[in-house]
Parts: structure tokens; sequence; C-alpha cells
């Protein structure tokens, strides 16, 4: 068992994070990602869904930076706690109001949490793990919150089936309010309610180059452009499943369900070369992936292609992990939750901005939304081979 625990970083205060993740990541994807469907029925057009994926965008980028301030200042438990609340206040809109403004308010609230609490359990990542380790801590963290993005969906692809877009979602949501109370109780049982003692606590405002290197503007760059690859298309996968091709949304739940199968899979084995090598290897990877979905996505129009398609879609995680752990590496000592959450910042505001013009681009036709983001991948990848920061090997023997 000390052997397990060792070799997956393994603390009381990440079993507790881990245990969160799951409860609320659940009832989250369980309504969440079919939020388009559910404005369509209510009488929305593609821009809207557009607009909403843009809003989402930008507020997890302003989220970021003080989620990452928070929990360097007050430490990860009591953000931990702020976050959660917040994201309850925004189900509870969505269930009592259904109309497209609740949505957008509820959606202010409730995108909160994964936000502004990345930032703060990249931080206690780094604070409890040893760097030799951090990348398995990181993809084991990775590794969890898949298992409630691969069945959230399934789960409500099935209410939706079961009672329709409206009132589907809406259960969906009760349930996701529910497993935010249970996740409260769990954190307040395992998460240490340790403050943070560095000299280095960040104050709001603090200059851009005191949390970022020039080694993580290059590498900011080119994720900036991965994402308007991932966001372009983004919130019309759903649409063109579902409305174009006519699947159904228990089948839709299920191509999400061999998405994160297919990342769960591999995130644990590519911890642990990553781990004994060095980065950028594993991070240029996958940019590939994520070019590559859009224009694979573009030539499947059934069930069994789209399976494909959904596989090569799980594959971009492959150094998703490795990318994180990159960022606290590069970040700077007692800053690392702030650097990461201003990292953060910058890229979704930016990307926001690619999440809006996808609708106008699904307007021209589906084609040209997924070509366009197949180039802006083509561009970020090619940007991360050329400039993109080689980290050295750690000294030390992960176990």
């Amino acid at each position: 068992m000390r052997k397990f625990v060792d070799f997956f970083g393994l603390r009381k205060s990440m079993v507790g994070v881990l245990g969160m993740v799951i409860l609320i990541g659940l009832g989250e994807k369980m309504a969440e990602r079919f939020l388009p469907i559910y404005l369509i029925a209510l009488g929305s057009g593609s821009y809207v869904v557009g607009l909403l994926n843009s809003l989402d965008n930008l507020l997890s980028a302003l989220y970021s930076y003080p989620g990452g301030w928070l929990a360097d200042r007050f430490g990860t438990k009591r953000s931990l706690l702020i976050f959660n609340l917040v994201a309850i206040m925004g189900y509870l809109i969505v269930i009592f109001v259904p109309t497209v403004w609740a949505v957008f308010l509820g959606s202010m609230l409730f995108v909160s949490w994964t936000a502004l609490s990345l930032p703060a359990t990249m931080g206690l990542i780094s604070e409890v793990l040893p760097a030799q380790k951090r990348t398995m801590g990181v993809s084991v963290h990775s590794f969890v919150r898949r298992i409630p993005m691969a069945l959230g969906p399934v789960l409500g692809g099935c209410l939706i089936t079961a009672y329709g877009p409206i009132l589907g979602v809406k259960y969906a949501f009760v349930a996701a309010l529910v497993m935010a109370l249970v996740a409260i109780g769990f954190q307040e049982a395992l998460i240490e309610g340790k403050q943070k003692t560095e000299k280095a606590i960040p104050t709001p405002g603090e200059p851009l180059e005191a949390l970022l290197g020039p080694e993580l503007k290059q590498l900011l760059i080119s994720d900036i452009l991965i994402r308007f690859c991932e966001q372009i298309p983004y919130p019309f996968v759903v649409i063109w499943c579902i409305k174009v091709h006519g699947l159904t949304g228990t089948e839709f739940g299920l191509l999400t369900t061999v998405e994160m199968v297919t990342a769960m899979l591999i995130y644990i084995p590519v911890a642990w070369l990553a781990d004994r090598s060095t980065k950028k290897p594993f991070v240029l990877l996958t940019f590939l992936f994520f070019t590559s979905f859009p224009l694979v996505l573009m030539f499947c129009t059934s069930l069994w292609p789209l399976v494909l398609a959904f596989v090569v879609r799980g594959f971009k995680e492959f150094g998703e992990p490795t990318r994180k752990a990159l960022i606290m590496d590069l970040a700077p000592e007692g800053k690392k939750a702030a650097a990461f959450g201003t990292y953060y910042l910058w890229r979704d505001i930016v990307v926001s901005i690619g999440a809006l013009s996808g609708a106008f681009l699904w307007e021209i036709n589906p084609q040209a939304n997924f070509v366009v983001a197949f180039l802006f991948g083509v561009i970020g990848t090619l940007w991360f081979a050329f400039k993109g920061m080689e980290l050295p090997r750690v000294s030390g023997s992960p176990t």
C-alpha cells in the first residue's frame, strides 16, 4: 500500500481534492455539456450558443487569477469552500428560472468552480509533492477528473432522452446541486486547512513579468493558438452529432465516454515516462492531437466513424498533465498558484474571442468552422516546436 501511495503521489489533502473533483465534476458534466441543446430548445440560435461558450471562456480567464491569488493568500481549503458555494448559487438559478438569461447568469457562477479551483489544486500539488512527482500528481488529478467527464454526459444524455432537453437538463442541475453539497462535507473532512507561510505571497496587480517569465510566455502563445483550434468548434460538436447527424443524447454521451476512457488509459503511463524524461515531446504530441480532431470530425457523419473521432479527441490529453506540470515548474517559487492563474487569465481572455468567432464560421457552414480550427492548430504546434522550452530533467528517482 505504501508503494501504491508513493507511486501515485497520494496524500490526505490530495485525496480530499480528488473526491471533490469526482462529486462536483459528475454533477456539472451531467448538465453543462448539453447547454447548447437546452438553449436551442428554449428558442435560441447558433449565435447565442457561441456567445455562451465565449462567455464561459472569458469568465474562466477572469476567475483564474483571483482563484490563484486566493489560494496563495488564504490556503486551498478555505478557497475551495468559497468556490463551491458560488457554483451552488449558479445551479439554483438555472433550476428555478428556465430562461436564456438565467442560463447566462447561472453560468457566470457555476463555471467558476473549475476556473477558480484549478490554480488552487495545482498549487496544492506543487506544495505536497516533490518536483520529480509533480507530473504524476497532475496526471492523477487529470485522470480522476475524467471519471465524471466520462460518466456525466452518459447520465445527462439518458435524462435528456427520457425527459426532453428542458426537463432533462433541469434534473441534471438538481443532481449537480446535491453532489456539490456532499463535496463540501468531503472537503472539510480530508483537506488540511494550512495557510501559506512563504514570504513571497503575491499581491493583486503584481506585474506580469514577476509571474510569467520568457519561457512561460512562449508556451502561452502556442497554447492560445491550440485553444483557438479547440474552442472554435467546441460548442457545435454536440450540435454536429445530434442535430446534424441524428444521434440521440445517450449516443452522444457514450461518445464522450469513449473520449474520456481513452484519455484515462494514457495518463498514468505517460506521466511515468514524462517524470523520467523531458516534457517538451509530450506537450508537442498533445498539440498534434488537438490539431487533428476538427479535421477528423469533419469527415465523420455516423456513429461508428464518430467513435474513431472521439478516440482521437481523447488522445489530445496525451501531454496535458505534462503541460500543466511544465507551467508549475517554470513558475516562481511561492507564487505558483498565482502564476498558474495568471497564465490561464491571459490564455482564456484571448481564446474567448475564438469561441465567439466559431459561431460566425458555423453560420457559413460547419466545414469552414472545422478547417479554420485545424489551421490554428497547425500554427500553434509549429510555434511550440520551434520556440517551446525544453526543461532539463529533475535530479532524483521518482518512485
